[in-house]
């Protein structure tokens, strides 16, 4: 499949833009099927001066919708290509009107045509694939003059930040998307192991029944983030593990949201210390639990994990 057509309306600039080169590189050889020396970036530019001879750069900027600047770069190449003129305005000497020259007049006829035959092909394809693009691109930009597409986007990052994160327990049911939160960050850095796979394939027998439990953040109804808290042998300490926030939603302190609340649940279990087990790449996550108040253990100990080099613990008074 397509990758823009994967990415959907989020591409929808990426997508105008292929269909544009597209179009521009048709016209170019319509064009020189016609016998015209010519640029179809020349052609809004043109057509507008010789239905409106005496036209202005920035009127021609106000009506086809361009910038000044990009007017004036096409306004100077079709001067340097001897089809348009350029005459001081009479009443304001800094104004420059534009027309057409004698070889522009010549070009025009074969231009009309041209773009006779082009609208017709045009609207027959439009007809074919049964949809009115024209009036739908109107709508489209109507709807971007009422709000622009930048302030879409930052009322869309305001509701996805001020969206409530909602905390509960591992239900029935949880168990696919509390493995791929967890596979996804694992895979990114290193590879599942065994004691993983025993974790993330069966959390109800090695981790709740034994006496631990798991908590799981959601955004609008969607699981984000989740994190477990496997019972030591000792009765009294909880390994806090298999931490986990989806990608699309970091950055809103879910991953400390969790980790409070696994403390907290820790000392509701009436526990004493929380452990757990860690890498030297993984500093965001280092640091986080370093602002939970976990502290480094001076002397590590024997682990399941080939990729645990960093072990933590807080100790709950």
């Amino acid at each position: 499949m397509d990758f823009l057509q994967q990415l959907g309306p989020v591409a929808l600039g990426s997508r105008l833009r292929r269909l544009s080169e597209y179009l521009t590189g048709e016209a170019t050889s319509i064009y020189a099927d016609y016998g015209l020396s010519f640029q179809p970036r020349w052609y809004p530019v043109f057509y507008l001066i010789a239905h409106r001879p005496g036209i202005s750069s920035n009127e021609i900027a106000e009506q086809i919708g361009h910038t000044h600047a990009s007017v004036s770069q096409i306004v100077k190449e079709l001067v340097g290509n001897g089809l348009l003129a350029m005459t001081p305005d009479r009443q304001d000497q800094r104004r420059r009107l534009l027309a057409l020259t004698p070889l522009g007049h010549e070009v025009l006829p074969q231009l009309r045509a041209q773009t006779d035959d082009v609208r017709r092909s045009m609207q027959a394809l439009l007809d074919a694939a049964e949809v009115n693009l024209w009036q739908a691109l109107d709508r489209f930009e109507l709807q971007l003059q009422q709000q622009s597409l930048r302030q879409r986007v930052a009322d869309a990052r305001h509701q996805r930040t001020a969206a409530p994160v909602q905390l509960r327990d591992f239900r029935p049911g949880d168990q696919p998307v509390f493995r791929q939160l967890n596979e996804e960050w694992i895979s990114r850095y290193f590879k599942l192991e065994p004691a993983d796979l025993k974790a993330l394939d069966h959390p109800e027998e090695y981790i709740l029944e034994p006496g631990g439990c798991i908590l799981l953040a959601e955004l609008n109804g969607q699981v984000v983030g989740t994190c477990a808290l496997i019972k030591m042998e000792d009765g009294h300490s909880y390994e806090l593990a298999k931490m986990a926030v989806s990608p699309a939603a970091q950055g809103q302190q879910i991953g400390f949201l969790l980790g409070q609340a696994a403390v907290q649940r820790v000392r509701d279990l009436s526990g004493t210390r929380v452990y757990l087990e860690s890498n030297a790449i993984l500093k965001p996550a280092l640091a986080l639990y370093r602002k939970l108040g976990f502290q480094d253990l001076a002397e590590p100990n024997p682990s399941p994990y080939a990729r645990a080099d960093v072990q933590m613990e807080l100790l709950l008074s």
